[in-house]
């Protein structure tokens, strides 16, 4: 009776979360569409999977995709910190609920939702497929392994989120899930071009081995039965669907054990304080920066060294151009199998050893390295104010703007260009590919200064690192694309030299590079610093977020 209060206290939240809310419906239409999208698609593989006729992908895929489902159910409430808010239990706190009629409640509340019907309907391929490779009897079994899995899948999802609430619960763990998130989106290309790479020249049979140990796992155990079953080993699927429900057992009761902390919370989430310390202020603030000299320049550039690091959206610029400035170069460099990679397959050779095509990338990649200053006004919003009512420079404004995002982004550089090469074995190119990135980068710099003193546009109040603006914002946000563009046309010089000089390129790189680099951000501290004395009131209301 208890259980089904809580069902329809859920439904009915939801639906009153409806009523004069058009985006909110809207929201949930996307999300169900989605749902039926990802779901409807794993219940076709997952069919297709469990056919006699595929007898790889019947020992493979039930495993691996059930353990990387509940990988997702695990990390999923650490980076949207939980999968539903509607029923959470610190809205239970103060009411006389047992704490076992609360946790099957909620447990029942947390079926109700598009993840799990999501889940449930790409499982289902399990069940529809071994009824149909492999009869009614293989198929109940299934389905009792897919109802189990689910089970763990949710409890497994409650349990961290209850377990974690303080810590999830406090800005830097938001942060750093928000910096998670978008190391694994700036992954997703890579991730592909790598997994197809390692499939067409992986060992099924070892594949079939670790995949058979997977199975006894918690993470693919109640998946995995459905293969057992259909190869008529009913003890050993009865024994997987059993750790699955053992699983689930020692879930539920961890989080009963710490739900309680979940419901009340704590008075201090983030933990003791740390004391300041008898250090001044002047060498707290500056802190692992205190190389850079005491200045007035140089705590403009201290600032925003640290608003780099500590904004998310910024630290999100930083991780995406790490991953992408290894990855590119990399797959030009040794070929489009990464790694070197698949052998002599006509389909993946490596491109000729030609300078200029390598400079090439790494003038891309350089370019790129600029592309978060083309608005760089507009992640400091109405803050930019203090600088103009203080009658800052704009000259010193720009260049210590410059500095201090440059503090990341040139051991970037530097790095990038060692692990690129120590993976193409060439370790004599390290300088010409140092002295290329720099080039480019300080091309880039110059046509983003002066892109974000003519373009700039505020950006959304908030930490999500993805969160663009509307109407106007978008269309300015595409004079972005054209800096790069203009920068990979003002960097082509290299290209060029590059051609020309052929061996010689990798001694001249790095000093023609680096001048080349530092005249272009000296220009573009000149005219976008006297852009900044000129337009200062005009940008701080194209950055001040409105409504």
């Amino acid at each position: 009776m208890a259980v089904s209060l809580f069902a329809r206290l859920k439904l009915r939240v939801l639906r009153n979360g409806f009523r004069g809310k058009p985006a909110r419906v809207v929201m949930f239409v996307l999300s169900l569409f989605f749902g039926v999208w990802f779901g409807g698609g794993g219940c076709l593989a997952l069919i297709a999977s469990m056919q006699p006729a595929y007898p790889e992908l019947t020992a493979l895929v039930p495993a691996f995709a059930g353990a990387l489902l509940v990988l997702g159910w695990l990390f999923g409430p650490l980076l949207w910190f939980g999968v539903d808010e509607t029923l959470t239990p610190a809205k239970f706190a103060l009411l006389p609920i047992p704490r076992r009629t609360l946790i099957g409640g909620l447990l029942t509340a947390a079926l109700i939702g598009v993840p799990v019907a999501a889940t449930l309907l790409a499982t289902a391929g399990l069940v529809v497929g071994t009824a149909i490779g492999y009869g009614v009897l293989p198929a109940l079994v299934s389905a009792l392994g897919v109802v189990v899995g689910l089970l763990m899948c949710v409890a497994l999802s409650r349990s961290v989120t209850s377990a974690f609430a303080n810590l999830l619960g406090s800005r830097r763990v938001r942060d750093l899930a928000a910096i998670g998130l978008a190391l694994l989106a700036a992954l997703l290309g890579p991730a592909q071009i790598f997994g197809i790479s390692a499939l067409s020249r992986a060992d099924f049979s070892r594949l079939e081995r670790f995949a058979d140990i997977l199975g006894w796992t918690p993470l693919a155990a109640p998946w995995s039965a459905s293969v057992s079953a259909a190869h008529g080993d009913y003890l050993a699927a009865i024994g997987k669907i059993g750790i699955g429900a053992v699983t689930t057992a020692l879930l539920l009761w961890w989080w009963s054990a710490t739900i309680e902390r979940a419901m009340l919370g704590a008075t201090d989430a983030s933990g003791p304080r740390r004391a300041a310390g008898s250090a001044a202020p002047v060498a707290r603030l500056f802190g692992r920066l205190r190389w850079i000299p005491a200045t007035a320049e140089g705590t403009m550039v201290v600032r925003e060294a640290r608003y780099w690091w500590r904004d998310t959206r910024r630290r999100a610029n930083l991780i995406t151009f790490a991953v992408l400035g290894v990855f590119l170069p990399v797959l030009v460099n040794l070929g489009s199998s990464p790694a070197g990679l698949v052998g002599d397959d006509a389909d993946f050779q490596a491109l000729p050893d030609n300078p200029a095509i390598h400079t090439a990338t790494m003038v891309f990649v350089g370019v790129l390295g600029a592309i978060a200053m083309a608005n760089q006004f507009g992640f400091d919003g109405t803050a930019y104010a203090l600088h103009l009512a203080t009658g800052v420079p704009g000259r010193r404004e720009v260049r210590s703007r410059i500095i201090g995002y440059s503090v990341y982004i040139v051991p970037l550089i530097v790095v990038i260009s060692i692990l690129v090469t120590v993976l193409a074995g060439k370790p004599s190119e390290v300088p010409a590919r140092i002295g290329t990135l720099l080039g480019a980068y300080g091309v880039s710099l110059a046509a983003c200064v002066l892109v974000s003193v003519y373009g700039a546009y505020a950006l959304p109040e908030t930490s999500n690192p993805f969160a663009v603006n509307t109407g106007g914002g978008l269309a300015k946000s595409l004079l972005a694309l054209v800096a790069m563009i203009g920068s990979v046309a003002l960097s082509s010089p290299l290209i060029l030299a590059a051609a020309l000089t052929g061996k010689l390129w990798t001694w001249l790189a790095l000093p023609v590079g680096l001048a080349y680099g530092l005249g272009a951000v000296w220009l573009g501290v000149t005219i976008g610093g006297d852009a900044v004395d000129r337009r200062g009131p005009e940008l701080l209301v194209a950055v001040t977020p409105r409504g």
